[in-house]
């Protein structure tokens, strides 16, 4: 394979998106964990699979970062998952340092890769990773709006009986319980979902997608969601790697874009082999630009805490 894709962290969410970079062929993949023996165990046995899968991807497990030598796109998700009562924001303190460290790594070895955040509290994480590495804010991303779109469009499938094929959805604002799920941008093989459900339905289906993560941490008790998490920062990898130029809803740090300065947001952007290529600003109602100002203050209070904890 002509690209290098590092994913940092071999738990649920990293070990999955290696798999489905593999399997897709976009590239030669290197997964790498602290713990000893786990990213070496899980690329082995993905390489196995490959004989099955037919993809000719070459997958590398190690405990350090020289391997991840010259990758072109470097997924993080390293750090505590949540547990059942934890919110996002619980996470920071320990996260905050786990993120800072392997982007300073990162960076040393990777200076023109495109990083793609997925740990939490995600939007915070942004930040951490923006100042450690030094890099454009173009090469900075969070996986955040591809994944609770994607939660919003299941919904809205679920709740029609229509194919996901059909579904098409936006949500703005921060990865958490301000996210902004934007019904009038939302639609079924182009017919906004307001002329296909009442207002009480897309309200339940907007509060579900809100709790799209705790309701999954609360169901398997355990651990956190993982399979489309993975499958959202594959999808971001992918239009990066192939510069599909394509418009998709992820944390981009905004300088004035919808009046937000000096915060990673989830808005429309463009994304290709330079990362964030262009913010894409679409026209906001007066209630939904409130909402997205609350998210965005939600946002500024994580970094002010990050603040202190330097």
């Amino acid at each position: 394979m002509d690209k290098k894709v590092t994913v940092v962290g071999a738990g649920n969410v990293g070990a999955t998106a290696a798999q489905r970079l593999a399997e897709k062929e976009l590239c030669d993949v290197v997964l790498i964990d602290i713990a000893e023996g786990l990213p070496q165990g899980k690329s082995l046995d993905l390489m196995q699979a490959a004989t099955i899968e037919r993809h000719d991807a070459k997958l590398t497990g190690s405990n350090r970062y020289e391997e991840s030598k010259n990758s072109d796109v470097v997924i993080i998700t390293a750090g505590i998952p949540r547990k059942p009562g934890m919110s996002r924001d619980d996470l920071i303190g320990t996260n905050a340092a786990i993120v800072k460290g392997v982007t300073k790594e990162i960076a040393r070895l990777s200076p023109n890769a495109t990083l793609i955040i997925v740990s939490n509290p995600l939007d915070a994480m942004c930040h951490v990773a923006y100042e450690a590495s030094g890099f454009p804010k173009n090469k900075v991303i969070g996986m955040a709006g591809v994944l609770d779109s994607a939660r919003f469009r299941a919904f809205i499938a679920m709740e029609l009986n229509v194919s996901v094929e059909n579904t098409h959805a936006f949500v703005l604002g921060g990865h958490g319980d301000t996210m902004v799920p934007l019904p009038r941008y939302s639609t079924v093989a182009g017919i906004p979902i307001t002329e296909l459900m009442s207002k009480e339905r897309i309200d339940a289906i907007v509060q579900r997608t809100a709790n799209g993560g705790a309701e999954i941490v609360k169901l398997l008790k355990t651990g956190s969601a993982y399979y489309a998490p993975s499958s959202a920062a594959v999808e971001m990898a992918e239009a990066i790697l192939k510069d599909k130029k394509k418009i998709l809803p992820c944390a981009a740090y905004l300088q004035g874009e919808y009046g937000i300065n000096d915060l990673f947001i989830g808005v429309p952007v463009k994304l290709g082999k330079d990362g964030v290529e262009e913010v894409i600003e679409i026209s906001l109602t007066d209630d939904e630009k409130k909402a997205l100002m609350k998210s965005a203050d939600a946002v500024k209070e994580l970094t002010e805490v990050l603040k202190k904890l330097k």
